[in-house]
């Protein structure tokens, strides 16, 4: 191999003579050997201590050639680098754990004398170093720090090449990269920008840092695109299992090696310097998708580095490109769930919008686009001789369709623009996708505001939600209160009037919205029953569906029992959840926590929830809250439904405590207090609560019909009864006061009756009793149980349903009603074996 010495002429002969004891034999002969030959030795006494009994002997020859400081070549540096870390290493992690300080110093000493060298395999070599520092001794820090300075020193960049470390082979998104871009990273200057990027080792940079990538980045050729290209690439590559050059050959899924994590690093921090509108969008975008689980979902990022400096990023966007930067911030956090990801989001927004002079929330209602939409919600777009209609409609609906030459109106694109302008109608269908993404993060937004209570002045409710033309579709769906000041508010839906816009209340009297007024989302723990009941019924008389539960929100005032127990709240204790369902749906509402499974620390986690406070409150004033919810693995038996999963993770769950904390807005992460049930305000108890609920309901093992036919894989079946057919929950009672106003309107009126805990109906064969929590059925006058499993979206799809945000269980109830009114019409055979049963 090129730049490697050959062998040495005598060597042999003085190891013979030190192994057989004429101690110092060996540096004698070396003494006699030039500096190609001092290498030379050094190679071949480096591989013979890899043998424990000659290691002693052949350390004492490598520290002699490692002080004399021979001027080595890249290739010996590059194979003495290869004997020792790697999967072609001659070392095991037995002997060199137990060698280290013997034959690493001339491994480092090597590298230290070249240009070029093997930057991920000495950043390998660091991490053994730390392992195992109680071993190497008094040179793990000497060790330690001179390979840091390696791997922070910049190395000159031949024109048009790019160093090997950076874009290199051990991952698939380096030679990705390098294929699909060459021209691009080939420019002038590139090659430094990128050498300097790789140097990102640390969450932040320096101002040093930035201020060379800001000069390099303006030097190399095409700069910003060789940014945009690259960040791009990152923000689309699959994970996949990268190398890692260990001392075990092991490697974890992940985005990148680790010398082009740190190179991403680097670019998403020159990203957030530049002028390019795409800039922020894109570093965003790199954080989404690194900092969203493998696969899509769960609390492993593909990247957490990658997503915590793609978010660190954004919290130091310049106050002109706030707005901008807490827009992607408040997109990540009902998508990425992994706690330390979630705690640096809330770090970065506090950040930026202190910064920027005024809250994060109220950024990002700054920040919302309107997509092209005119004031009517439309966007017109010219797609050959026919024009596509892009438009959103209340409560937060997005629309396609296609109006021809002679003004038809179709649905989908005819034959002829699929085939003729197959591009655009393709670009239209992307617009659609990105409207509908749009409002599915507005409506989330503003279920975050009906949660925190916050209140705006007239003049930007107006601005940024009424007329709005993606918010406002959302918004108009909602109902708001607007108040003078003086302490009375009035509720009512928005609407358009000559000058503004009023709130009209249920009973069609109209309040307009003044210049001094603040207005709020209503919610019914603020009113009254007779309110809430009235606003329910006008919702349901004009079939009004809204973009998630407001006028039909659960709510949970505190009880007697949770102010005897003072500190907790024991409301949804002693509960069995399926957990994988239990874990997405608390993910989902933003709570974050340990996984449950066969594992060290699995058998127990906490969930926690900080709750979104007001938007127009400064970030150092008022409270900050958050819900701790703990479970509990469930262990039982090997069985299908409740032993571990392939991967050890657990398949059932208990319920147990819910608790909270809080601190003052200006008070450190670390400052958070327990504080009593009472204490805590209204809101917050109750939605936390509410989320407990939906867990409970939606994924506890008794709101499964097949539970109870599981055979030797069942378990709790006292339980599945008592939760099944027991008292209804609070969403429980939402529901019962929900049917009770829409079964009359329905075909089967006459066969039906609501009782305090099931829906009563009678069929041909028989009467049957329907849970209102749980949906299971009992069969009268026996009591016998009846597993119905039915397809909900057939009769209850013709009913209009004010909401469907409890697992559907709505519309399980009303299509297991038509199903049994009609009993003698059945012709499910699993059904109708049991029906002959009873008879």
């Amino acid at each position: 191999m090129v730049g490697i010495t050959g062998p040495v002429s005598g060597l042999d002969d003085a190891w013979g003579r030190e192994l057989g004891g004429d101690e110092g034999a060996l540096v004698r002969f070396l003494e006699t050997l030039d500096g190609a030959g001092l290498r030379s030795a050094a190679l071949t006494l480096h591989r013979r201590a890899a043998q424990k009994e000659r290691r002693l002997a052949a350390a004492r020859g490598l520290a002699f050639v490692e002080a004399r400081e021979p001027d080595w070549t890249r290739e010996e540096s590059d194979l003495l680098l290869a004997r020792t870390i790697g999967p072609e290493a001659e070392y095991d992690s037995y002997g060199l754990r137990e060698g280290f300080s013997l034959v690493v110093p001339v491994v480092v000493a090597a590298a230290e004398r070249v240009a070029g060298y093997d930057r991920a395999r000495l950043r390998a070599l660091r991490k053994v170093a730390v392992d195992y520092r109680w071993y190497v001794g008094g040179r793990y820090e000497e060790l330690r720090d001179r390979i840091d300075v390696l791997l922070r020193r910049e190395e000159p960049v031949a024109p048009g090449e790019l160093p090997r470390h950076v874009l290199d082979g051990l991952d698939e998104y380096g030679p990705a990269m390098r294929a699909e871009h060459g021209e691009l990273l080939a420019g002038a200057g590139v090659g430094a920008f990128l050498a300097h990027c790789a140097l990102m080792d640390r969450p932040k940079p320096t101002r040093a840092w930035r201020t060379r990538a800001a000069r390099l980045l303006a030097e190399a050729e095409r700069g910003p695109d060789v940014v945009a290209a690259l960040l791009v690439g990152i923000a689309a590559q699959p994970s996949h299992r990268v190398s890692e050059l260990n001392l075990f050959g092991t490697g974890l899924r992940s985005l990148a090696g680790e010398s082009n994590t740190l190179l991403v690093r680097g670019l998403v921090w020159a990203a957030v310097g530049l002028p390019e509108e795409w800039a922020v969008p894109l570093v965003g975008s790199v954080a989404l998708h690194a900092g969203t689980g493998l696969g899509g979902s769960g609390g492993m990022c593909r990247s957490q580095s990658i997503a915590s400096a793609a978010v660190a990023a954004l919290g130091e966007c310049p106050a002109e490109r706030a707005e901008a930067a807490v827009a992607e911030l408040g997109r990540l956090p009902r998508k990425v769930v992994n706690r330390t990801v979630v705690k640096n989001i809330a770090k970065a927004r506090e950040a930026v919008s202190a910064r920027a002079g005024v809250t994060a929330s109220m950024l990002r209602e700054r920040a919302v686009p309107v997509l092209g939409l005119d004031g009517r919600g439309v966007r017109e777009i010219a797609v050959g001789a026919w024009t596509a209609e892009l438009s959103v409609r209340e409560p937060g609906a997005a629309a396609l369709a296609f109006r021809g030459p002679e003004g038809r109106v179709v649905k989908t694109a005819p034959k002829a623009l699929r085939e003729g302008h197959a591009q655009e109608v393709k670009a239209v269908r992307a617009a659609l996708r990105g409207v509908s993404a749009l409002l599915s993060e507005e409506r989330s937004r503003l279920e975050e505001h009906l949660a925190a209570g916050t209140t705006w002045p007239a003049a930007d409710w107006l601005r940024y939600y009424a007329d709005h033309p993606v918010t406002g579709a959302v918004a108009r769906a909602l109902v708001w209160e607007a108040g003078d000041g003086a302490g009375a508010w009035t509720a009512g839906l928005p609407e358009r009037v000559a000058g503004g816009w009023a709130l009209a209340d249920a009973d069609g009297t109209a309040r307009p919205v003044a210049a001094g007024d603040r207005v709020r989302l209503w919610h019914p723990l603020r009113a009254g029953d007779e309110e809430v009941a009235r606003w329910r019924a006008a919702l349901l008389d004009r079939e009004a569906r809204q973009p998630f539960r407001q006028v039909f929100r659960e709510v949970y005032p505190l009880t007697p029992a949770e102010r005897e127990t003072g500190s907790y709240s024991n409301r949804f204790a002693g509960h069995v959840l399926r957990y994988g369902q239990a874990r997405a749906l608390m993910t989902g509402r933003g709570w974050a926590g340990r996984h449950l499974g066969y594992f060290s620390d699995g058998y127990a986690a906490e969930m926690v929830k900080e709750l979104p406070v007001p938007g127009e409150r400064p970030a150092a004033e008022g409270w900050r809250w958050r819900a701790r919810f703990f479970v509990e693995l469930v262990e039982e038996g090997p069985g299908e439904a409740a032993g571990p999963g392939a991967d050890g993770a657990a398949r059932l769950c208990a319920t147990d405590q819910v608790r909270f904390e809080r601190r003052a807005g200006s008070a450190g992460p670390r400052a958070w207090e327990e504080v009593p049930l009472a204490e805590v305000e209204p809101l917050v108890l109750s939605e936390a609560l509410r989320d407990v609920d939906l867990f409970v309901g939606v994924a506890s093992v008794g709101a499964d019909p097949e539970w109870r036919d599981r055979g030797a894989d069942r378990a709790f079946g006292a339980y599945w009864r008592e939760w099944g057919f027991g008292e209804l929950s609070e969403s429980a009672r939402v529901r019962r006061e929900a049917l009770a106003r829409l079964l009359p309107r329905t075909r089967i009126a006459d066969r039906v009756e609501l009782t305090d805990r099931f829906l009563r109906v009678r069929g041909e064969l028989g009467s049957y009793r329907i849970h209102l929590g749980s949906g299971n059925v009992l069969r009268e006058p026996s009591d016998a149980y009846l597993c119905v499993v039915v397809d909900r979206s057939r009769e209850a799809g013709k009913v209009f349903l004010p909401f469907e945000e409890d697992g559907g269980m709505l519309s399980v109830i009303l299509s297991k009603a038509f199903l049994l009114a009609a009993d003698d019409r059945i012709t499910d055979a699993s059904i109708t074996a049991q029906l002959r049963r009873g008879h």
